[in-house]
């Protein structure tokens, strides 16, 4: 394939849900939903504890990330405090997250850090600007070598 048509993005790696309690939630979609906490990490850097959702069984699909805050100023005490706990985030996984990043950069759209952070299981991660993807905050998610992202 053509690299100018080679796809960004290759899958929906996950949908990002702040919840102001971990414990709560968790037990609330394994309760209602049947979902399974297949990881769950501290990330200081970005401020919250966090857990990666599936479905029984499923190792590589979609999942679900709870993120609860580790203080009262952390970006996602500051999202529930203005939005309430809910969707925060949609997430595609991508095969190279700088790739990724400067292309969207070349077309115009903000990209929030220079150079990839460290995400869940040691994935690299970028985000994109709400304001430049109808309001909602993109994740670009690199998973870490022989993983897929959780």
């Amino acid at each position: 394939m053509n690299d100018a048509l080679k796809p960004l993005v290759v899958a929906i790696d996950h949908v990002g849900v702040a919840v102001p309690d971990m414990d709560e939630a968790i037990a609330f979609y394994r309760e209602h939903f049947g979902l399974e906490a297949v990881h769950q990490e501290t990330n200081e850097a970005q401020g919250v504890r966090e857990a990666m959702l599936r479905a029984p069984g499923d190792t590589t699909g979609p999942a679900v990330q709870l993120l609860a805050p580790l203080s009262e100023d952390s970006i996602i005490a500051k999202f529930i405090g203005r939005r309430g706990a809910g969707l925060q985030q949609l997430a595609y996984r991508v095969t190279d997250v700088e790739a990724a990043a400067d292309a969207l950069r070349a077309k115009g759209m903000r990209v929030l850090y220079d150079k990839p952070q460290r995400g869940t299981a040691n994935s690299r991660i970028n985000f994109v600007h709400p304001k430049d993807v109808g309001g909602v905050l993109v994740e670009l998610v690199e998973p870490a070598a022989d993983t897929h992202s959780g």
